[in-house]
């Protein structure tokens, strides 16, 4: 009886000890968010230029942040409703994360065309329309919604799928048919206490330009991401998550009429959000559960070359990149995440569809997930036989780092992705 107090007395210190130091049993899932919408509201950016006016809202933007933890790793994945989020404010949220290694905070963009400018775009005389307090405070909040969702984890067990989304969500405006129709899912459901049996979280990556209302009509909008996140939440519960994947040239949201003008307003926002929210839950829901899956992170820092005299330009006068003025290349930190079955690589901009077929062919799993926009937002990546191939080109040549960008991003992700290989079942 002695032996049995003493055994129990041990095990109880060591797994005290395991939780006061973040090695927690299994995977641990916490979740958090933050609504960014600033009051008053301010212009909206939709790409190089500077921010167009608003009169109105429709929809919030939020940050939403989920906390992973298996076995002493723990991993942040952020998504900011925005046309993109630089590095440069990234990495002065990470700093405000002690608790989790910097490598390991991932920060994604929805890439909403109606949201204020995080890049402080410039004009030809070095003007910009971005509003340095408000990219401040939403700093902040992202550290404060990732310190938030670190505390709330618990234990999870996850079910994951890749499935295809059906129905009128997205298509190619360069090439109709020049897209990936697939969507991936992971879920989190909560293994214990009240919640048991509900998810705690809903991650959908899918590869779509929420740009169905744009920056043009003065209206300040998540576009059909928050319609999106609506729907999950209040069919699944928890939190939902949108990552966007190989979005570019041109994969935009499919709001094109049998007959007259393009629906640009919320109700249609609403339609695709609820219609790819609805797709995301049906195709996830016959998937098994699985329990105590495994998670590693691995990352490297890679340079990115500049060629583009307009890109570089974006550097020189944006006051968020003076590090970089004078360079011919940019750092740039590239992940890959395993996750139970599931491997997630990161796209620091907007990988054209060829681009995302090819490394998902070169992925070790049967649910490659392409995480979009995700820790950089540096404009188009596409290979070089496609750089200034044809006139439909020549925007997203433009607004690229140049050809040979998108050559060296493949080479360095799929390098990382051979490095840190697990045996996937």
């Amino acid at each position: 009886m002695k032996t049995k107090i003493i055994q129990t007395l041990i095990c109880f210190f060591f797994g005290l000890l395991a939780m006061q130091n973040g090695f927690a049993q299994g995977l641990h899932v916490g979740v958090a968010k933050r609504i960014v919408t600033p009051d008053p509201l301010l212009p909206v950016s939709g790409g190089v230029g500077i921010p167009k006016p608003v009169q109105e809202k429709q929809g919030d933007l939020f940050i939403r942040a989920a906390v992973f933890e298996e076995n002493g790793e723990i991993m942040a994945l952020v998504v900011v409703d925005n046309l993109g989020w630089p590095a440069s404010l990234g990495n002065r949220s990470r700093k405000l994360i002690p608790a989790i290694k910097p490598e390991n905070i991932l920060i994604a963009a929805t890439h909403t065309h109606s949201a204020p400018d995080a890049y402080a775009f410039a004009d030809e005389n070095g003007n910009h329309g971005a509003d340095l307090e408000y990219l401040d405070w939403c700093v902040a909040q992202m550290a404060e919604a990732v310190n938030e969702a670190l505390e709330s984890r618990e234990p999870v067990a996850l079910k994951v799928t890749v499935g295809e989304a059906k129905g009128k969500i997205a298509y190619n405006y360069y090439a109709p048919q020049l897209y990936d129709p697939a969507v991936g899912v992971i879920q989190a459901i909560a293994e214990s206490g009240p919640k048991k049996g509900q998810a705690i979280l809903t991650l959908v990556n899918y590869a779509i330009h929420p740009e169905v209302i744009g920056n043009d009509r003065g209206i300040l909008s998540p576009d059909l991401c928050g319609p999106l996140y609506d729907r999950i939440e209040a069919k699944a519960g928890g939190m939902a998550l949108f990552v966007n994947g190989a979005l570019g040239g041109m994969v935009t949201a499919d709001n094109r009429p049998e007959q007259g003008m393009e629906a640009n307003d919320y109700a249609e926002c609403t339609r695709i959000g609820y219609l790819l929210a609805d797709e995301a839950l049906r195709v996830i829901d016959e998937a098994p559960v699985i329990s105590a899956p495994k998670l590693s992170v691995h990352s490297k820092v890679i340079k990115l070359p500049i060629t583009s005299d307009l890109m570089k330009s974006i550097l020189v006068n944006s006051p968020l990149h003076q590090e970089y003025v004078g360079v011919d290349s940019i750092p740039t930190q590239l992940n890959v995440v395993n996750l139970g079955p599931a491997q997630m690589i990161t796209i620091p901009g907007e990988a054209l569809p060829n681009i995302g077929f090819y490394l998902k062919r070169q992925m070790p799993t049967a649910f490659p997930f392409l995480l979009g926009l995700c820790n950089d937002a540096f404009g188009y990546l596409l290979s070089k036989v496609d750089f200034n191939s044809f006139q439909r080109y020549d925007y997203i040549s433009r607004t690229s780092f140049g050809e040979m960008a998108g050559e060296v991003y493949m080479e360095e992700i799929l390098g990382l992705v051979k490095e840190s290989a697990v045996p996937i079942k």
